[in-house]
């Protein structure tokens, strides 16, 4: 195949190209309550074109190899004419060559597990939820994505990467009268299948959550202090600030490009954020993103100043910024863009026990539950928690959403606890889906959050 992809490259007329192939798998086992609603697999290939040509930057997807010389030209000139109405040329950093063929190690590659095996696991973290009479129905859920990419450029660049992805997830939904309260599950990674193995007692937990929260009262609206735990701490850290480091999301809006300049104090001194996609055996795991970059560790916060920001070899020209290497694509019916990979809150020193001492009374939040933000303005939802008394867990409370602006949360996060979790399954839908983007923190103490209620 590498000589496939040279062989098309070299026939490109472009300031520079580069070509992605890509054999994309999926396994889905899907349990809708007691039944069995999908069981498959599938195998598609394609490949992605890029093309830089008198200042226009163009790509193309093709599935036919017998189509490469016409999609190839096609590019060419899209660039040209894209340069012809830019009022910038396109300029990509420059980048060392590279030839690698990379499979990350797999403590159990789950390739080589049968999907009966897979199904009859699936089947046993369902019935683990369904088996408690409060429990009205579940959505359960065995995915699988393998990517098997190859990627040359006409610099010289030539690697092979697999990414492998398993999760099994779902939703757990009980049922009093009229009364219906819902959590979430997940587990997986992307290290291989051991992830999964023996998931009742993780679906028994969250199946116990789901039955108290019928019993829970409903949070009262007002402003708090609260602890969030590493899920929501989180989903904040990548939807309220995650996304403005991404360096494509600012560029052509001048105001939060100010706001968002390197030297800006925008957080409190305990609050470093970083983007480690480097840590093995975690979900966030890669080792070249889709445009030949080596990911590197990118420290975008210190002591609460903005200190870095997250690239493509485009961004990072125009920004004259370094390379990152997070420039990532679904799969092969996309070209990349500036992703995030493995976000987090850097741990402190508070145990969780002077968390509670430190809050005194407030909320202790849990698990995130979907959300939105606009521009600096967020809405998180919660699917628990619990009020806080003289330092103590008290009741459980249910129907929180959070609400607040990005830059005063950053400044209110005043103790940062030393126990981090980065997230087991991951999902962003920035433009196109990453499966592998994956977030984390530890236990924060935010002060202000604005919550909605009763």
């Amino acid at each position: 195949m590498l000589d496939k992809l040279k062989q098309i490259l070299s026939k490109i007329d472009a300031d520079y190209a580069d070509i992605r192939y890509e054999i994309k798998k999926d396994i889905v086992i899907t349990f809708n309550g007691k039944e069995l609603s999908q069981i498959g697999s599938n195998s598609t290939d394609g490949y992605v074109v890029r093309a830089l040509k008198d200042g226009g930057f163009a790509s193309a997807v093709f599935t036919k190899i017998d189509d490469a010389a016409q999609v190839a030209k096609t590019v060419v000139e899209n660039a040209k004419l894209i340069g012809k109405d830019n009022k910038k040329p396109v300029k990509l950093a420059k980048t060392d060559v590279v030839k690698e063929n990379y499979t990350p190690d797999f403590i159990e590659d789950p390739r080589k597990v049968s999907i009966e095996e897979k199904l009859n696991i699936t089947r046993r973290a369902n019935e683990a939820a369904l088996a408690h009479k409060e429990i009205a129905t579940t959505n359960v859920a065995y995915r699988e994505v393998i990517r098997e990419k190859t990627f040359v450029t006409s610099e010289g660049s030539e690697i092979k990467e697999d990414l492998i992805t398993v999760s099994l997830a779902g939703e757990i939904i009980a049922k009093d009268g009229n009364l219906v309260q819902n959590v979430r599950v997940a587990t997986g990674g992307s290290d291989g299948f051991h992830t999964i193995r023996n998931p009742e007692k993780n679906f028994e937990e969250r199946t116990q959550i789901a039955i108290d929260l019928l019993k829970a009262t409903p949070v009262k609206a007002g402003t708090y202090n609260c602890i969030l735990n590493p899920s929501m701490a989180g989903v904040f850290t990548h939807e309220a600030f995650g996304h403005f480091s991404e360096a494509d999301i600012i560029e052509t809006l001048p105001a939060m490009r100010e706001k968002m300049k390197l030297g800006s104090k925008l957080g409190s001194d305990v609050l470093n954020i970083i983007d480690n996609a480097t840590i093995p055996n975690q979900l966030g795991f890669y080792k070249y993103d889709d445009e030949g970059i080596k990911v590197k560790h990118a420290q975008l916060m210190k002591n609460g100043v903005l200190v870095g920001r997250l690239h493509s070899r485009r961004t990072a020209a125009e920004f004259n910024e370094p390379l990152s290497g997070h420039c990532v694509a679904e799969d092969f019916r996309y070209a990349p863009i500036v992703r995030m990979g493995t976000i987090f809150i850097e741990p402190g020193d508070k145990s969780l026990e002077e968390l509670f001492a430190l809050l005194g009374d407030g909320l202790y939040i849990l698990d995130a539950k979907g959300g939105q933000t606009a521009g600096e303005n967020f809405t998180f939802g919660a699917q628990y928690g619990y009020i806080v008394k003289n330092g103590k867990k008290a009741e459980m409370i249910r129907d929180i959403n959070i609400s607040g602006n990005l830059y005063k949360t950053l400044l209110g996060i005043t103790a940062v606890g030393k126990d981090l979790v980065l997230s087991k399954r991951g999902g962003c839908g920035k433009g196109q889906i990453n499966i592998r983007s994956c977030s984390g923190a530890p236990h924060v103490i935010a002060q202000g959050l604005v919550l909605g209620g009763a």
